[in-house]
Protein backbone atom coordinates (compact mmCIF):
# COMPACT_ATOMS: atom_id res chain seq x y z
CA UNK A 1 0.00 0.00 0.00
CA UNK A 2 2.94 2.12 0.45
CA UNK A 3 4.60 1.88 -2.20
CA UNK A 4 1.34 2.26 -4.27
CA UNK A 5 0.78 6.14 -2.30
CA UNK A 6 4.52 6.83 -3.04
CA UNK A 7 3.62 5.93 -7.24
CA UNK A 8 0.74 7.59 -7.16
CA UNK A 9 2.59 10.76 -5.60
CA UNK A 10 5.17 10.76 -8.14
CA UNK A 11 2.75 10.77 -11.07
CA UNK A 12 1.03 13.85 -9.80
CA UNK A 13 4.48 15.14 -9.84
CA UNK A 14 4.62 14.94 -13.24
CA UNK A 15 1.30 15.64 -14.26
CA UNK A 16 1.59 19.05 -12.59
CA UNK A 17 5.06 19.74 -13.36
CA UNK A 18 4.80 19.01 -17.17
CA UNK A 19 2.64 21.25 -18.17
CA UNK A 20 4.56 24.72 -16.69
CA UNK A 21 7.77 23.00 -18.37
CA UNK A 22 7.13 21.87 -22.24
CA UNK A 23 3.42 22.33 -23.10
CA UNK A 24 3.53 25.65 -21.21
CA UNK A 25 1.23 28.78 -23.29
CA UNK A 26 2.34 31.98 -22.39
CA UNK A 27 0.63 35.45 -23.21
CA UNK A 28 3.12 38.57 -21.97
CA UNK A 29 3.22 42.22 -21.79
CA UNK A 30 6.33 43.48 -21.31
CA UNK A 31 5.62 43.93 -17.51
CA UNK A 32 4.51 40.39 -16.63
CA UNK A 33 7.83 39.12 -18.86
CA UNK A 34 10.06 41.10 -16.47
CA UNK A 35 7.54 39.82 -13.55
CA UNK A 36 8.33 36.23 -14.74
CA UNK A 37 11.93 36.35 -15.22
CA UNK A 38 12.32 37.70 -11.31
CA UNK A 39 11.13 34.54 -10.41
CA UNK A 40 12.69 31.83 -12.81
CA UNK A 41 16.05 33.58 -13.57
CA UNK A 42 18.77 31.30 -12.42
CA UNK A 43 21.30 34.86 -11.80
CA UNK A 44 17.74 35.80 -9.12
CA UNK A 45 17.20 32.61 -7.87
CA UNK A 46 20.87 32.26 -6.57
CA UNK A 47 21.48 36.12 -5.55
CA UNK A 48 17.84 35.37 -3.19
CA UNK A 49 19.72 32.15 -1.81
CA UNK A 50 22.93 33.90 -1.22
CA UNK A 51 20.34 36.01 0.82
CA UNK A 52 18.90 33.81 2.89
CA UNK A 53 22.75 32.33 3.47
CA UNK A 54 23.23 35.62 4.93
CA UNK A 55 20.31 35.69 7.01
CA UNK A 56 21.47 32.29 8.33
CA UNK A 57 25.45 33.59 8.55
CA UNK A 58 23.98 36.73 11.09
CA UNK A 59 22.10 33.80 13.43
CA UNK A 60 25.68 31.69 13.56
CA UNK A 61 27.53 35.05 14.53
CA UNK A 62 24.52 35.77 16.98
CA UNK A 63 25.11 32.22 18.35
CA UNK A 64 28.60 32.70 19.39
CA UNK A 65 27.44 34.97 22.13
CA UNK A 66 24.96 32.38 23.14
CA UNK A 67 25.33 29.45 26.06
CA UNK A 68 27.99 26.97 24.39
CA UNK A 69 26.68 23.08 25.86
CA UNK A 70 28.49 19.97 25.17
CA UNK A 71 28.19 16.70 26.54
CA UNK A 72 30.54 13.64 25.77
CA UNK A 73 30.90 10.42 26.76
CA UNK A 74 34.53 9.08 26.90
CA UNK A 75 35.85 4.71 26.87
CA UNK A 76 39.05 3.76 28.02
CA UNK A 77 40.74 0.46 27.76
CA UNK A 78 44.22 0.50 29.82
CA UNK A 79 45.56 -2.79 27.96
CA UNK A 80 48.53 -1.82 29.36
CA UNK A 81 47.92 0.22 33.15
CA UNK A 82 50.01 3.29 33.05
CA UNK A 83 53.53 2.32 35.28
CA UNK A 84 54.56 5.13 38.45
CA UNK A 85 58.26 4.92 39.95
CA UNK A 86 58.08 5.59 43.28
CA UNK A 87 60.71 6.86 45.62
CA UNK A 88 62.04 3.12 47.28
CA UNK A 89 62.43 4.84 50.68
CA UNK A 90 58.32 4.58 51.00
CA UNK A 91 59.17 0.61 50.28
CA UNK A 92 62.01 0.41 52.81
CA UNK A 93 64.95 0.24 50.31
CA UNK A 94 67.88 2.25 49.71
CA UNK A 95 67.77 6.17 49.31
CA UNK A 96 67.42 7.25 45.67
CA UNK A 97 66.23 4.11 44.52
CA UNK A 98 62.74 3.70 42.75
CA UNK A 99 60.24 0.83 42.65
CA UNK A 100 57.46 0.43 39.68
CA UNK A 101 53.92 0.57 40.79
CA UNK A 102 50.96 0.59 38.65
CA UNK A 103 48.00 2.48 39.45
CA UNK A 104 44.52 2.38 38.11
CA UNK A 105 41.96 0.16 37.04
CA UNK A 106 41.77 -1.18 33.61
CA UNK A 107 38.79 0.34 32.86
CA UNK A 108 37.48 3.96 33.12
CA UNK A 109 34.55 5.75 31.67
CA UNK A 110 33.45 9.40 32.49
CA UNK A 111 30.21 11.18 31.45
CA UNK A 112 30.60 14.76 31.09
CA UNK A 113 28.60 17.79 30.56
CA UNK A 114 30.35 21.36 29.86
CA UNK A 115 28.83 24.60 29.31
CA UNK A 116 30.78 28.11 28.20
CA UNK A 117 29.66 31.70 28.10
CA UNK A 118 31.02 34.65 26.31
CA UNK A 119 30.71 37.76 28.76
CA UNK A 120 32.90 40.04 26.92
CA UNK A 121 34.64 40.33 23.65
CA UNK A 122 34.09 43.47 21.63
CA UNK A 123 34.95 41.16 18.58
CA UNK A 124 31.97 39.75 18.86
CA UNK A 125 29.88 42.99 19.00
CA UNK A 126 31.89 44.21 15.61
CA UNK A 127 30.95 40.64 14.37
CA UNK A 128 27.48 40.94 15.20
CA UNK A 129 27.10 44.66 13.34
CA UNK A 130 29.33 43.43 10.30
CA UNK A 131 27.47 39.97 9.73
CA UNK A 132 23.95 42.72 9.78
CA UNK A 133 25.45 44.75 6.75
CA UNK A 134 26.65 42.10 5.06
CA UNK A 135 22.68 40.70 5.04
CA UNK A 136 22.06 44.01 4.01
CA UNK A 137 24.91 43.63 0.94
CA UNK A 138 23.14 40.34 -0.01
CA UNK A 139 19.75 42.17 -0.20
CA UNK A 140 21.12 44.91 -2.72
CA UNK A 141 23.12 42.49 -4.60
CA UNK A 142 19.51 40.90 -4.97
CA UNK A 143 18.08 43.97 -6.11
CA UNK A 144 20.91 44.44 -8.15
CA UNK A 145 20.52 41.59 -10.15
CA UNK A 146 16.53 41.55 -10.15
CA UNK A 147 17.42 45.40 -11.92
CA UNK A 148 20.20 43.60 -14.57
CA UNK A 149 17.76 41.01 -15.45
CA UNK A 150 14.93 42.82 -15.73
CA UNK A 151 16.58 45.66 -18.54
CA UNK A 152 18.11 42.19 -20.48
CA UNK A 153 14.44 40.99 -20.52
CA UNK A 154 12.90 44.53 -21.80
CA UNK A 155 15.38 45.14 -24.53
CA UNK A 156 15.04 41.41 -25.68
CA UNK A 157 11.38 41.87 -25.60
CA UNK A 158 11.61 44.90 -27.78
CA UNK A 159 13.78 43.36 -29.93
CA UNK A 160 10.90 40.54 -30.73
CA UNK A 161 8.55 43.44 -31.50
CA UNK A 162 11.02 45.19 -33.73
CA UNK A 163 11.20 42.61 -35.48
CA UNK A 164 7.80 41.41 -35.65
CA UNK A 165 7.25 44.99 -37.64
CA UNK A 166 9.88 44.30 -39.95
CA UNK A 167 8.58 41.08 -41.15
CA UNK A 168 5.31 42.66 -41.47
CA UNK A 169 6.90 45.19 -43.86
CA UNK A 170 8.92 42.21 -45.49
CA UNK A 171 5.35 40.32 -46.12
CA UNK A 172 4.00 43.53 -47.70
CA UNK A 173 7.06 43.53 -49.71
CA UNK A 174 6.68 39.97 -50.88
CA UNK A 175 3.39 40.94 -51.89
CA UNK A 176 4.02 44.06 -53.49
CA UNK A 177 7.18 42.60 -55.47
CA UNK A 178 5.44 39.29 -56.68
CA UNK A 179 2.55 41.34 -58.58
CA UNK A 180 4.83 43.51 -60.16
CA UNK A 181 6.77 40.32 -61.20
CA UNK A 182 3.45 38.95 -62.64
CA UNK A 183 2.43 42.06 -64.27
CA UNK A 184 6.11 42.56 -66.31
CA UNK A 185 5.51 38.30 -67.22
CA UNK A 186 2.60 39.20 -68.39
CA UNK A 187 3.59 42.05 -70.53
CA UNK A 188 6.83 40.18 -71.23
CA UNK A 189 3.94 37.35 -73.01
CA UNK A 190 2.77 39.72 -74.83
CA UNK A 191 6.06 40.83 -75.95
CA UNK A 192 5.77 44.73 -74.36
CA UNK A 193 8.80 43.98 -72.13
CA UNK A 194 12.30 42.46 -72.84
CA UNK A 195 13.23 39.05 -71.01
CA UNK A 196 16.48 41.46 -69.10
CA UNK A 197 13.46 43.08 -67.33
CA UNK A 198 11.74 40.14 -66.41
CA UNK A 199 14.93 38.46 -65.14
CA UNK A 200 15.70 42.01 -62.84
CA UNK A 201 12.31 41.74 -61.38
CA UNK A 202 12.98 38.12 -61.03
CA UNK A 203 16.01 38.75 -59.04
CA UNK A 204 14.20 41.41 -56.42
CA UNK A 205 11.78 38.81 -55.74
CA UNK A 206 14.09 35.97 -55.12
CA UNK A 207 15.43 38.46 -52.73
CA UNK A 208 12.70 39.69 -51.28
CA UNK A 209 11.24 35.93 -50.47
CA UNK A 210 14.95 35.38 -49.01
CA UNK A 211 14.78 38.07 -46.85
CA UNK A 212 11.60 36.98 -45.55
CA UNK A 213 12.29 33.39 -44.84
CA UNK A 214 15.94 34.99 -43.33
CA UNK A 215 13.56 37.22 -40.73
CA UNK A 216 11.69 33.91 -39.54
CA UNK A 217 14.45 32.50 -38.38
CA UNK A 218 15.91 35.43 -37.15
CA UNK A 219 12.80 36.04 -34.89
CA UNK A 220 12.52 32.53 -33.39
CA UNK A 221 16.00 33.19 -32.41
CA UNK A 222 14.87 36.40 -30.80
CA UNK A 223 12.19 34.67 -29.00
CA UNK A 224 14.33 31.59 -27.77
CA UNK A 225 16.81 34.53 -26.04
CA UNK A 226 13.69 36.33 -24.95
CA UNK A 227 13.27 32.83 -23.22
CA UNK A 228 16.38 32.27 -21.96
CA UNK A 229 16.56 36.28 -20.40
CA UNK A 230 13.53 35.23 -18.44
CA UNK A 231 14.37 31.60 -17.87
CA UNK A 232 11.73 29.94 -19.46
CA UNK A 233 11.43 26.95 -20.80
CA UNK A 234 12.80 26.87 -24.26
CA UNK A 235 9.44 24.46 -25.41
CA UNK A 236 7.20 26.42 -23.73
CA UNK A 237 5.02 28.74 -26.15
CA UNK A 238 5.45 32.60 -25.64
CA UNK A 239 3.33 35.56 -27.74
CA UNK A 240 3.83 39.08 -26.73
CA UNK A 241 0.76 41.54 -26.06
CA UNK A 242 2.74 44.16 -25.98
CA UNK A 243 2.73 46.39 -29.75
CA UNK A 244 5.53 49.06 -30.40
CA UNK A 245 4.66 52.72 -29.83
CA UNK A 246 7.65 54.79 -31.34
CA UNK A 247 5.79 57.93 -29.79
CA UNK A 248 7.07 56.86 -26.19
CA UNK A 249 10.80 56.12 -27.29
CA UNK A 250 10.70 59.54 -28.52
CA UNK A 251 9.32 61.34 -25.69
CA UNK A 252 12.56 62.86 -23.32
CA UNK A 253 10.66 63.01 -20.14
CA UNK A 254 14.20 61.37 -18.36
CA UNK A 255 15.35 64.33 -16.53
CA UNK A 256 19.09 64.59 -15.42
CA UNK A 257 19.24 67.67 -13.16
CA UNK A 258 18.67 66.45 -10.37
CA UNK A 259 20.10 62.86 -10.08
CA UNK A 260 20.58 61.01 -7.20
CA UNK A 261 23.49 58.74 -7.29
CA UNK A 262 22.14 57.07 -3.75
CA UNK A 263 19.75 55.88 -6.35
CA UNK A 264 22.36 53.39 -8.08
CA UNK A 265 22.29 50.54 -6.30
CA UNK A 266 25.85 50.02 -7.43
CA UNK A 267 26.91 53.12 -5.47
CA UNK A 268 24.53 51.93 -2.32
CA UNK A 269 26.43 48.31 -2.52
CA UNK A 270 29.89 49.78 -2.74
CA UNK A 271 28.96 52.03 0.33
CA UNK A 272 27.62 49.17 2.25
CA UNK A 273 31.04 46.99 0.88
CA UNK A 274 32.68 50.05 2.87
CA UNK A 275 31.02 50.17 5.80
CA UNK A 276 31.99 46.43 6.33
CA UNK A 277 36.12 47.28 5.73
CA UNK A 278 35.19 49.92 8.46
CA UNK A 279 34.20 46.89 10.84
CA UNK A 280 37.04 44.98 9.66
CA UNK A 281 39.66 47.76 10.71
CA UNK A 282 38.14 47.92 14.27
CA UNK A 283 38.24 44.74 14.47
CA UNK A 284 41.66 44.22 14.12
CA UNK A 285 42.39 47.27 16.23
CA UNK A 286 40.12 45.40 18.68
CA UNK A 287 42.60 42.91 18.80
CA UNK A 288 44.75 43.94 21.86
CA UNK A 289 41.28 44.47 24.50
CA UNK A 290 41.00 41.15 26.87
CA UNK A 291 38.42 38.82 26.58
CA UNK A 292 36.28 37.61 29.05
CA UNK A 293 34.54 34.10 29.24
CA UNK A 294 32.56 31.69 32.16
CA UNK A 295 32.77 27.55 31.81
CA UNK A 296 32.01 24.90 33.71
CA UNK A 297 32.16 21.27 33.63
CA UNK A 298 30.21 18.53 35.48
CA UNK A 299 31.17 14.86 35.08
CA UNK A 300 31.02 11.50 37.22
CA UNK A 301 33.95 8.60 36.58
CA UNK A 302 33.55 5.26 36.96
CA UNK A 303 36.65 2.75 37.19
CA UNK A 304 37.01 -1.10 37.73
CA UNK A 305 38.59 -4.04 36.53
CA UNK A 306 35.67 -5.46 34.66
CA UNK A 307 33.37 -4.07 31.51
CA UNK A 308 30.84 -3.19 33.62
CA UNK A 309 30.02 0.32 33.14
CA UNK A 310 26.12 -0.15 33.16
CA UNK A 311 25.84 -2.10 36.47
CA UNK A 312 23.58 -0.17 38.60
CA UNK A 313 25.56 -1.26 41.82
CA UNK A 314 28.94 0.29 40.43
CA UNK A 315 30.60 3.47 42.11
CA UNK A 316 30.86 6.52 39.82
CA UNK A 317 32.44 9.38 41.39
CA UNK A 318 31.56 13.03 40.23
CA UNK A 319 33.33 15.63 39.71
CA UNK A 320 32.22 19.39 39.10
CA UNK A 321 34.19 22.93 38.63
CA UNK A 322 33.22 26.35 37.17
CA UNK A 323 35.36 29.08 36.69
CA UNK A 324 36.26 32.22 34.34
CA UNK A 325 39.11 32.99 32.30
CA UNK A 326 40.11 36.36 31.34
CA UNK A 327 42.79 36.55 27.94
CA UNK A 328 45.05 39.41 27.45
CA UNK A 329 47.10 39.44 24.53
CA UNK A 330 50.73 40.98 25.27
CA UNK A 331 52.53 40.21 22.36
CA UNK A 332 52.04 38.54 18.95
CA UNK A 333 55.20 39.57 16.99
CA UNK A 334 53.29 42.74 15.66
CA UNK A 335 51.00 40.61 13.65
CA UNK A 336 47.77 42.86 14.63
CA UNK A 337 49.47 45.74 13.74
CA UNK A 338 50.31 44.12 10.15
CA UNK A 339 46.47 43.22 9.69
CA UNK A 340 45.36 46.38 10.78
CA UNK A 341 47.58 47.85 8.42
CA UNK A 342 46.24 45.31 5.30
CA UNK A 343 42.57 45.91 5.73
CA UNK A 344 42.99 50.06 6.55
CA UNK A 345 44.24 49.30 2.60
CA UNK A 346 41.60 47.21 1.42
CA UNK A 347 39.61 49.92 3.09
CA UNK A 348 41.11 53.01 0.76
CA UNK A 349 40.37 50.50 -2.31
CA UNK A 350 37.06 50.82 -1.68
CA UNK A 351 36.79 54.45 -0.93
CA UNK A 352 38.70 55.14 -3.92
CA UNK A 353 36.10 52.63 -6.26
CA UNK A 354 33.52 55.13 -4.56
CA UNK A 355 35.36 57.97 -5.66
CA UNK A 356 35.75 56.69 -9.38
CA UNK A 357 31.96 55.64 -9.46
CA UNK A 358 30.73 59.06 -8.06
CA UNK A 359 32.74 60.27 -11.26
CA UNK A 360 32.39 57.65 -13.36
CA UNK A 361 28.08 57.91 -13.03
CA UNK A 362 28.12 61.27 -14.20
CA UNK A 363 29.98 60.64 -17.26
CA UNK A 364 27.26 57.51 -18.43
CA UNK A 365 24.57 59.99 -17.59
CA UNK A 366 25.88 62.78 -20.30
CA UNK A 367 26.58 59.55 -22.73
CA UNK A 368 23.23 58.02 -22.41
CA UNK A 369 21.45 61.13 -22.75
CA UNK A 370 23.28 62.35 -25.99
CA UNK A 371 23.18 58.96 -27.05
CA UNK A 372 19.13 59.01 -26.79
CA UNK A 373 18.99 62.54 -28.31
CA UNK A 374 21.36 61.08 -31.07
CA UNK A 375 19.32 58.12 -31.35
CA UNK A 376 15.89 59.97 -31.35
CA UNK A 377 16.87 62.40 -34.04
CA UNK A 378 18.26 59.63 -36.00
CA UNK A 379 14.70 57.97 -35.94
CA UNK A 380 13.22 60.86 -37.17
CA UNK A 381 15.78 60.98 -39.78
CA UNK A 382 14.96 57.32 -40.99
CA UNK A 383 10.72 57.80 -40.32
CA UNK A 384 11.23 60.57 -43.20
CA UNK A 385 13.18 58.87 -45.51
CA UNK A 386 11.20 56.01 -44.92
CA UNK A 387 8.06 58.13 -46.15
CA UNK A 388 10.04 59.48 -48.90
CA UNK A 389 11.28 56.00 -50.28
CA UNK A 390 7.38 55.28 -49.76
CA UNK A 391 6.82 57.72 -51.82
CA UNK A 392 9.26 57.21 -54.47
CA UNK A 393 8.10 53.46 -54.71
CA UNK A 394 4.46 54.56 -55.22
CA UNK A 395 5.36 56.86 -58.02
CA UNK A 396 7.65 54.72 -59.92
CA UNK A 397 5.17 51.78 -59.75
CA UNK A 398 2.15 54.54 -61.14
CA UNK A 399 4.62 55.83 -63.76
CA UNK A 400 5.58 52.38 -64.52
CA UNK A 401 2.03 51.00 -65.02
CA UNK A 402 1.59 54.16 -67.96
CA UNK A 403 4.48 53.10 -69.48
CA UNK A 404 6.20 56.44 -68.92
CA UNK A 405 9.16 54.86 -66.36
CA UNK A 406 10.99 51.88 -66.45
CA UNK A 407 11.55 49.23 -65.42
CA UNK A 408 14.93 49.66 -63.84
CA UNK A 409 13.78 52.97 -61.92
CA UNK A 410 11.17 50.63 -60.05
CA UNK A 411 13.60 48.61 -59.36
CA UNK A 412 15.81 51.01 -57.94
CA UNK A 413 12.76 52.42 -55.76
CA UNK A 414 12.56 48.98 -54.00
CA UNK A 415 16.42 48.47 -53.50
CA UNK A 416 16.14 52.21 -51.81
CA UNK A 417 12.81 51.07 -49.89
CA UNK A 418 14.01 47.71 -47.95
CA UNK A 419 17.06 50.12 -47.26
CA UNK A 420 15.00 53.00 -45.62
CA UNK A 421 13.17 50.32 -43.93
CA UNK A 422 15.76 48.39 -42.24
CA UNK A 423 17.45 51.49 -41.41
CA UNK A 424 14.09 52.84 -39.36
CA UNK A 425 13.43 49.65 -37.69
CA UNK A 426 17.03 49.48 -36.67
CA UNK A 427 16.75 52.97 -35.67
CA UNK A 428 13.71 52.44 -33.20
CA UNK A 429 15.58 49.62 -31.71
CA UNK A 430 18.87 51.73 -30.93
CA UNK A 431 16.28 54.54 -29.50
CA UNK A 432 14.86 51.85 -27.03
CA UNK A 433 17.83 51.06 -26.02
CA UNK A 434 19.07 54.11 -25.52
CA UNK A 435 16.32 55.56 -23.19
CA UNK A 436 16.42 52.12 -21.20
CA UNK A 437 20.29 52.44 -20.66
CA UNK A 438 19.47 56.52 -19.70
CA UNK A 439 16.78 55.62 -16.79
CA UNK A 440 19.45 52.64 -15.64
CA UNK A 441 21.99 55.13 -15.34
CA UNK A 442 19.83 57.63 -13.42
CA UNK A 443 18.87 54.60 -11.12
CA UNK A 444 15.57 55.00 -12.36
CA UNK A 445 15.13 50.98 -13.05
CA UNK A 446 14.83 49.17 -9.55
CA UNK A 447 13.35 45.94 -9.31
Amino acid sequence: MKRISILVFFLLTALAVKPQSEDSVFSFSIQQSIEYSLKNHTDVLNAQLDNNVSDYRVKEIVGIGLPQINTGFDFKDFIEIPTTLVPGEFAGEEEGSFFPVKFGTQYQAVAEVSASQLLFDPSYLLGVKASKTYREMAQKNVTKTRTDVAVEVFKAYYRVLVLNESKKVVEANVSRVKKLRDDTKALFDNGFVEKIDLDRIEVTYNNTVSDDERFVRIIELSIASLKFQMGMNPKAKLTLTDSLNTEQVKNLSSAVDNFDINNRIEYSLLKTQEKLWQYNVKRHKNGAIPTIYAYGTLSTTLQHDAVNIFDPDEKWYPMGLIGAKLSFPLFDGFQRHARVKQTEFELKKIENNISNFERAANVEIINSRNALLNAVSTLNIQEKNLQLANDVTRTSKIKYDQGVGSNLEILNAETSLKEAQSNYYSAIYDAIVAKVNLEKALGKINY
